[in-house]
């Protein structure tokens, strides 16, 4: 006999029985017999079986494994927080081209240094020791650039919160301050 023959006595004197073990796991007929056949292409694709009842087991054991790593999957996927923040509702194309155009405007009110501290802050992500070794300056001229930023882009754009440098420590090789 075939394995193609083997296959259609599997799914015909078989197939419900897989499904309502799958359903159990699962909990919804729909993916109970997606299961199924993810767990029978697997099954098919690896080797040919040739007895109907090792067959079974094999597919009942592919089954429980293919649920588990799914699960396992939907678990970390759904853990991850998203690394890009979008908006909750955007109105208006034209509010986020303003928005846009303000921080733009804001930027260039500052000077070359604080310009650049903000930047590399908030764009780059660096701390206040890595900006000043970027720059050449010593931590507390970061700190000083980034409160003297603040003072002019509260104005322009509103409270920023994010510019506050009392609240961060700065580290220094010979210990912490």
């Amino acid at each position: 006999m075939s394995w193609e023959a083997d296959l259609d006595r599997l799914v015909s004197q078989r197939g419900s029985a897989l499904v309502a073990y799958a359903y159990l796991l699962a909990g919804d007929l729909a993916a109970a017999e997606d299961l199924v056949q993810d767990a029978i292409v697997r099954t098919y694709s690896r080797r040919r079986p040739e007895e109907i009842t090792w067959v079974e087991a094999y597919v009942r054991r592919t089954i429980l494994h293919t649920y588990l790593d799914g699960y396992r999957a939907r678990s970390r996927f759904s853990a991850v927080t998203p690394l890009l923040a979008a908006p909750d509702q955007v109105d208006d194309v034209d509010s986020v081209a303003g928005d846009r155009t303000d921080v733009a405007r804001a930027l260039a009110a500052l000077s070359p240094r604080e310009r650049a501290c903000v930047v590399l802050r908030f764009y780059d992500d660096l701390t206040l020791p890595e900006i000043g070794l970027r720059l050449g300056v010593s931590a507390g001229a970061v700190k000083r650039y980034l409160s003297d930023a603040r003072h002019k882009l509260e104005p322009l754009l509103g409270p920023q919160p994010g510019l506050a440098t009392e609240d961060v420590a700065t580290i220094s090789k010979g210990g912490s301050r």
